[in-house]
């Protein structure tokens, strides 16, 4: 089987385990089914065929004291052993590189006890074995024509390509628009900065944007994961339209993180992690958002002003290391003295010649110029 064509390995997540593993697990599983791959070949070479299938994606102590009768084969995968195999009476076991059909026609025995609300004989196997052993587990279903994904209790039935895309594509033109409106609310908050008028409620609002642009690229990212070869062109769509989203993201926060007080403390990670628990409902409220940067939220708060220390701007001069900003920032202690320093001020920053700082000077200078030229012109 050539190297293109094997799946990516799922892995193991470990039975009962949740949170991030197990949403890891389950992209790496539907990167492994995904159009394109030799184990998606397979299986619609099953569904076809009008027969039915049970397959293991890995082979563990767990998976072999499960297993009763059958053979034991270790030949290397390919879709059509797949098929065939997948006549037999029981189930297939797989390595979890998708690389060798270990063994066929197993009965697979699972813990009765384990609960699952699957009423099919070969659905509630499934089921049971995913949760107890860890490894993805596939089910092939002759009456019903589907096919469903078991990850550690999670079930997804793989869908077609067309009606992923009908999805993906209306997703994307969300996209489109929301980060449109992003552009514009980030470049009207270069503009205030540049003239020491930013508020709470400008900061609150571009990091309300930004936060709304990644979740919708995580969800397409999500369908490309599961269009496999079909998703080439969705990928290339989305990777433009969210270049440089995510650092802007972090840097807007580094900006405007509130300094530490007795009352209060909130670092760069614990905003951003504040940002991400945000539901959906939670991110349209502009307090709640204020609240997860660490300041009170309340509409006084909102209304006050606050300044940039300048990484934002400082990260859009070019061919600027980020150990210089930080150094810049630590010296000069905000945006509004950065840009009243001359050539011989930056020069006093460690590691800043006079080739660089007249590089950062002219930079900042064309921001600014560039920034209220947008705004007002």
């Amino acid at each position: 089987m050539a190297a293109n064509d094997r799946a990516a390995a799922p892995g193991k997540s470990g039975a009962g385990s949740g949170g991030s593993g197990t949403e890891a697990l389950m992209r790496a599983s539907l990167s492994a089914v995904a159009p394109g791959k030799a184990l998606r070949d397979g299986l619609e070479r099953i569904l076809r065929g009008n027969t039915g299938g049970l397959i293991v994606l890995g082979m563990d102590k767990t998976v072999e004291a499960m297993c009763t009768g059958g053979f034991v084969l270790d030949v290397e995968f390919t879709a059509t052993r797949l098929r065939e195999l997948c006549k037999l009476d029981g189930a297939l076991i797989l390595d979890k590189d998708i690389t060798k059909i270990l063994r066929a026609g197993v009965q697979l025995v699972p813990d009765a006890s384990i609960p699952t609300e699957e009423t099919g004989t070969r659905h509630r196997t499934a089921d049971r074995v995913s949760k107890q052993c860890g490894f993805p587990v596939i089910s092939v279903s002759q009456s019903m024509r589907l096919i469903a994904l078991y990850v550690d209790g999670e079930r997804r039935v793989l869908e077609e390509s067309a009606a992923i895309l009908s999805r993906a594509n209306q997703a994307l033109a969300t996209l489109e628009r929301y980060k449109l409106r992003l552009d514009e609310v980030a470049g009207t908050l270069s503009a205030l900065e540049i003239e020491d008028l930013v508020t709470v409620r400008d900061v609150t609002a571009v990091s309300q944007r930004l936060e709304m642009v990644r979740r919708i690229a995580t969800e397409i990212a999500e369908y490309v994961v599961e269009l496999g070869t079909d998703g080439r062109l969705l990928a290339l769509q989305l990777d433009e339209l969210i270049a440089g989203v995510e650092p802007e993201r972090e840097l807007v926060v580094r900006d405007y993180v509130p300094e530490p007080t007795a009352k209060r403390s909130r670092t760069v990670a614990e905003a951003m992690t504040e940002l991400d628990a945000l539901s959906h409902t939670e991110l349209l409220e502009l307090p709640v958002v204020a609240r997860a940067l660490g300041y009170s939220g309340s509409p006084e708060t909102l209304d006050s002003a606050v300044s940039p220390r300048g990484y934002r701007l400082l990260a859009k001069v070019p061919r600027l290391p980020g150990a210089i900003i930080e150094r810049l920032v630590e010296h000069f202690g905000g945006l509004q003295k950065l840009l009243a320093a001359s050539v011989d001020d930056l020069q006093t920053v460690d590691g800043v010649g006079e080739a660089r700082a007249r590089s950062v000077r002219e930079g900042l200078s064309r921001l600014a110029e560039s920034s209220i030229l947008e705004r007002y012109v």
